[in-house]
């Protein structure tokens, strides 16, 4: 039997632990010299539990701002009370009382609503006399997860953002089901990456839709030129996923010296890259003169300002069966370009490899791709396509670094462990991080037989797993964080294969 907690000792609890939090905030004065003198460890603890501290106020404010949107319900009319505080809607109530920006405020309220309607569920509104229905179910686990402390009002938002809404294809049960998976990653994913996790999940489930998703954005491209009175301009640049794919890799090819791009370059782009580096214009000069160049001369462009030669050249991965699938007239098929989380439609496939070549890529039942030698020792330009397709860029946890800024590392060093140069052997690290674990002690294993769900949220059954083990400076313990891949492409590649 569960007993219920009265509501005016709930009240009492809330109202004391807000006392206790302007204590606490009256003992900080001193905090900045205080913090100064913390050791690492303590540092970094004092760090995490700050961040639950400021989730657990945000999800405090939610509730009230949840509280102020119910008591300023349209049923009330000019009695509800953000009109009669003077205020048009609750959220600018929120706004000027809280001292928020428009988003947070909107957050906030829109996360309070939710809290609001969940404990509400199935209650007689006094007001309208209509039973109280939650106006977005399939966000329940959030609202669950946001009432229980174990999300933060941040990753609530990159999970609604994320899974969207229901439609003719996506039930409201199949979202549900989403959004409790992508609870359960909210402890250990930032909500950046949790807002891209959700957005391939709802790919994953909605896969009729990425052809409609595609063209909506499409929609949204622009590009606007505006004049400055002192004679400059300003260019802004609203890139549909394919054009700016085709953009990024001009943009890489002018800049990545100079921002700590790629050290091993063959011998030919060796002088160039020396040049760039040894340029005095910033890596915004650079590109802006790359471009003006690209602008004025078309396919003759001065190829002095960019590395390698050629057209932009554009990345773009799929499967074998959604190809096949494609040409059985099955349009739910999909593709993903290089360093983008968004699919592209199997149409968008098509033209591109009607435009250009393609390459194939075997994978196998651990889903490494074939391929084996240490006849050289660094990887070849097909190894690190191939690396880009199984990696999804730097794999370094917490890295967000495109495969075009990345190394291939020998897991099994090339000199010292005598490590062949094969793609189950390599993984991708920016230059930054590759350099980090050779020169301050990481460690990099790759163990065989992963089990069960990803980050990703796809079943990786069989597939090789990849653990960094910091230096014991770091951690003394030195317990192994786990490096999944970045590749929605690659996680694709395997569920077709596995065949679910």
């Amino acid at each position: 039997m569960v007993l219920m907690q009265p509501a005016t000792s709930q009240r009492s609890r809330i109202l004391s632990a807000l006392d206790d939090i302007d204590a606490a905030l009256d003992a900080i004065s001193a905090g900045v010299t205080a913090i100064a003198e913390l050791t690492d460890a303590e540092l970094l603890l004092e760090s995490a539990r700050h961040a639950r501290h400021r989730d657990a106020i945000g999800t405090v404010g939610a509730m009230l701002a949840g509280e102020i949107a119910r008591r300023s319900a349209p049923e009330f009319g000019s009695n509800g009370l953000a009109q009669r505080s003077g205020f048009r809607t609750p959220i600018e109530l929120v706004k000027v009382t809280t001292r928020a920006t428009g988003r947070e405020a909107t957050s906030a309220v829109r996360a309070g609503t939710l809290l609001v309607e969940s404990q509400t569920e199935g209650v007689l509104n006094a007001v309208t006399g209509e039973i109280v229905e939650m106006s977005e179910p399939w966000m329940a686990p959030v609202a669950n997860a946001l009432a229980a402390g174990t999300l933060s009002l941040a990753a609530s938002e990159a999970i609604r953002a994320g899974i969207g809404v229901p439609n003719s294809a996506v039930t409201v049960e199949a979202l549900r089901d989403a959004a409790k998976t992508l609870c359960g990653h909210a402890a250990t994913v930032d909500p950046d990456r949790l807002q891209k996790l959700a957005r391939s999940m709802r790919d994953a489930i909605d896969a009729a839709g990425v052809a409609i998703r595609e063209e909506e954005r499409r929609e949204q491209r622009s590009l606007k030129l505006i004049s400055l009175p002192d004679g400059m301009g300003r260019l802004i640049w609203t890139m549909d996923p394919e054009t700016f794919a085709t953009v990024k890799n001009v943009y890489d090819r002018a800049t990545s010296p100079k921002l700590g791009g790629v050290r091993f370059v063959g011998e030919q782009a060796q002088e160039q890259r020396d040049a760039i580096l040894a340029d005095a214009r910033t890596p915004g000069q650079l590109a802006s003169d790359a471009f003006t160049h690209l602008l004025a001369a078309g396919a003759d462009a001065d190829s002095s300002v960019l590395i390698g030669t050629g057209a932009p050249i554009v990345k773009l991965t799929t499967t074998l069966a959604a190809v096949q699938s494609a040409q059985r007239h099955n349009p739910d098929g999909a593709g993903y370009f290089e360093g983008q989380l968004d699919a592209v439609s199997i149409a968008t496939v098509q033209r591109a490899l009607c435009a250009g070549g393609s390459e194939e890529i075997i994978f196998g039942d651990d889903g490494q791709p074939l391929d084996e030698g240490r006849e050289h020792r660094l990887f070849t330009r097909k190894q690190k396509s191939v690396l880009a397709v199984r990696d999804g860029g730097c794999r370094w946890p917490g890295c967000e670094r495109p495969p075009s800024w990345c190394e291939a590392h020998h897991i099994l060093w090339w000199s010292r462990d005598r490590g062949p140069t094969h793609v189950a052997n390599g993984i991708l690290l920016c230059k930054h991080h590759h350099l980090l674990l050779h020169n301050n002690g990481w460690q990099i294993e790759k163990r065989s037989g992963l089990s069960g769900f990803g980050e990703s949220g796809f079943d990786e059954s069989g597939f090789d797993e990849y653990w960094l083990t910091p230096p014991a400076n770091v951690d003394p313990d030195r317990e192994a964080i786990p490096m999944p891949s970045k590749s929605v492409a690659g996680k694709h590649v395997h569920r077709d294969r596995a065949g679910v």
